[in-house]
């Protein structure tokens, strides 16, 4: 889990989407699913993640907000010396829902199989 303070400062306002893809864009994709959200792809690459807004609604306790993730990926081979598998970063993209408490601002990402 992960805080995403500002986007909840936030809720309620125009700043709101904005806010929620910039600061999530500053999170470290170690902390998004977003290895198990390959598709072409074995491991994700080091690379910056950008965020798409899709929606978002409130909940009781929790924001419940919807978002696409374009990030990179490679396949990559055995990492034996004589490996012809070159290391390209390739597109990758899934869709995750994130729960932001309300109260802490701890957010949980969870991918989803759109």
């Amino acid at each position: 889990m992960f805080r995403l303070a500002k986007a909840l400062a936030a809720w309620g306002t125009p700043a709101f989407e904005s806010t929620l893809k910039s600061e999530l864009e500053q999170v470290a994709a170690e902390q998004l699913p977003l290895q198990q959200g390959l598709s072409g792809t074995s491991h994700v690459t080091g690379s910056q993640h950008s965020v798409m807004f899709i929606g978002a609604m409130g909940e009781d306790d929790v924001i419940r907000a919807k978002v696409g993730v374009f990030y990179g990926g490679a396949l990559i081979g055995c990492s034996c010396a004589d490996d012809p598998t070159p290391v390209e970063e390739q597109p990758e993209y899934c869709t995750l829902q994130l729960d932001i408490d309300r109260k802490t601002a701890e957010t949980r990402a969870v991918l989803l199989s759109e």
